[in-house]
């Protein structure tokens, strides 16, 4: 079972490549491309262009800080500029190779690299992502709420979202409840795969037990920087000239970030415009710039993740250095 297991990680990357591939032709040959010359250029867009690049780079920012409030809370500190250091490599390593985990391996193996125990640091990636598992459908939930009538104008979307979005709490209250059994307090140092990621939420814990206003700092980090990338798709949604309301974007664009994580496409190509397509269509808005509209939310974040290859070429000397020292 342990060879097949590591036989399909080793050839998932290549599969990645093709279903990516193979979903991106797909929606372009379903999709009139044509129609994006109606948009026409407009002085403004570059403005919103401009803004929604920024908003990237703070939403890169308030990853590090919740990071970094993390690590407090697990008595492994860090200053935040390292952190940030740390976070466009990972970000640079994750719009380039077909993984989804990647970026993060590499965040635990410079930390540990700093002076970091393995545990902790495992410990704190693990749960600074995890925040995204309660963050994420809240806003859905929150933008639902706000705008009932979102209910009436595109039910299979709104239900969808929904669906998603409890999924995801349900998930998360499985994972917590699983963690908090005394049996993972020392599996994420000793164990692999999934015991090593509930030992890691069990050490996370315990620690926020201790000390729950950390938590609440944790936790309102991870709110303000999915707002701001919520915000940041907002713009750029403006930028192609798309006429979404708020409450549309803050209520679909999460269960978009929940859809496009999932480990079947390079960096989300595919599945995030596929879902654009379906959630935007009620809305009046035609496939074509649903679909130029999640190209353009991964330009962006790609424009941005480049400011982490100089980081990332730095760091990889350093650990060569130290693999050879």
């Amino acid at each position: 079972m342990t060879g097949r297991i590591g036989r399909f990680a080793s050839v998932a990357p290549a599969l990645r490549v093709v279903v990516t591939v193979a979903m991106v032709t797909w929606l372009a040959s379903r999709v009139r491309l044509e129609q994006l010359q109606a948009v026409g250029w407009r002085p403004q867009a570059l403005f919103w262009l401009a803004a929604a690049l920024v908003l990237t780079l703070v939403g890169v920012a308030l990853s590090a800080l919740r990071w970094h409030r993390v690590l407090v809370a697990l008595e492994r500190p860090a200053r935040v500029s390292v952190l940030m250091r740390h976070y466009l490599a990972s970000l640079f390593v994750g719009n380039v190779l077909p993984s989804t985990i990647g970026g993060d391996v590499l965040r635990v193996s410079r930390l540990v690299h700093e002076g970091g125990d393995t545990p902790r640091v495992v410990a704190s990636v693990v749960l600074e992502r995890l925040t995204g598992w309660l963050v994420l459908p809240a806003l859905t939930l929150v933008g639902l709420m706000a705008n009932p009538g979102l209910r009436r104008i595109a039910p299979g979307p709104a239900g969808t979202a929904f669906g998603l979005a409890v999924a995801t709490l349900a998930l998360l209250a499985i994972v917590l409840g699983v963690a908090a059994s005394r049996g993972f307090d020392r599996s994420v140092g000793r164990e692999r795969g999934w015991r090593r990621f509930t030992g890691a939420v069990h050490l996370g814990l315990e620690r926020f037990r201790r000390a729950p206003g950390l938590a609440f700092e944790v936790l309102t980090a991870g709110f303000a920087y999915q707002l701001v990338v919520v915000l940041a798709a907002f713009l750029a949604a403006k930028a192609l000239g798309l006429t979404i309301g708020w409450t549309a974007v803050l209520a679909f664009f999460p269960v978009v970030a929940i859809v496009q994580v999932l480990p079947l496409t390079v960096s989300g190509l595919g599945t995030r415009e596929a879902a654009l397509i379906f959630f935007l269509h009620p809305f009046g808005v035609p496939d074509s710039h649903a679909f130029a509209l999640g190209l353009l939310l991964y330009t962006v974040n790609l424009v941005v993740s480049l400011l982490g290859a100089p980081a990332f070429a730095i760091g990889s000397r350093s650990d060569r250095a130290v693999a050879h020292g």
